[in-house]
């Protein structure tokens, strides 16, 4: 058992992503076949044609092209809770380290800032995941007495198990479910690990698709004010009743 932090590694990403989203864009406005524009793309002579024009599309809220571009991230060092969270982004797709076919005789785990920031509440809390392994670590060991053991005898002893579990996935977004998961995500009002996971995958993506992702964030950078209303802005950005008068 150990306290384990948050990694997060590329796998992936749809090749000539700005040629697609490019002729998704242009075949909206052009009797030109999607394929044509796709291959003349690299001969433009203006190589900034297609980042602008990409540009102006999104500031429009033309985001649909945006689709037809993914991204495919390995995450490990996160927590049960985080997944739980970020599993109800229903535009991606997941997989996720089974804790029916991995057995957790060793479990990692997450700990909070809360109790890291004082030993005696640590040390609290790191002696209740280690009664809990040692209570999961039981149980297998009497379900193999009854003749029950392998994933039968995990699926059944991991229900002890605590949400600050570690656990490892595979998270695939396309740019627009991304967009839309980094306007909620990276909001200081977010969860904080599952803020920090945000934080981590939008660096990769500026970097990898500056393009599309200069610029994007929380929803308040985006609108230019706090929708979360009185009581709950960070302070950032003005409120929407200061901004947008009824």
């Amino acid at each position: 058992m150990a306290e384990v932090g948050l990694h997060v590694e590329l796998l992936g990403k749809t090749g000539n992503a700005l040629a697609l989203i490019y002729a998704a864009c242009r075949q909206c406005y052009s009797s030109m076949f999607a394929a044509e524009i796709f291959e003349k793309v690299p001969a433009l002579e203006d190589p900034c044609k297609v980042s602008d024009f990409i540009g102006k599309v999104m500031a429009s809220g033309h985001e649909s092209p945006l689709e037809h571009v993914k991204f495919t991230f390995a995450i490990e060092g996160v927590s049960r809770a985080l997944t739980h969270q970020l599993v109800r982004h229903r535009m991606a797709s997941y997989s996720q380290q089974s804790q029916r076919y991995v057995k957790e005789s060793n479990f990692d785990y997450i700990v909070p800032p809360v109790f890291k920031k004082d030993k005696r509440l640590k040390k609290r809390f790191i002696s209740v995941m280690e009664d809990i392994q040692r209570g999961y670590n039981d149980l297998l060991g009497l379900l193999k007495e009854e003749g029950t053991e392998g994933e039968i005898a995990n699926q059944d002893a991991r229900f002890v198990l605590p949400q600050a579990a570690e656990t490892k996935i595979v998270v695939t977004m396309n740019c627009r479910e991304l967009k839309h998961f980094f306007a909620h995500r990276c909001c200081t009002r977010a969860q904080w690990e599952i803020r920090a996971l945000a934080g981590r995958m939008l660096e990769i993506c500026r970097k990898e698709l500056p393009e599309v992702f200069t610029g994007i964030g929380a929803k308040c950078e985006e609108l230019g004010y706090c929708p979360e209303g009185p009581g709950f802005s960070c302070g950032k950005y003005p409120l929407k009743s200061d901004v947008i008068k009824p």
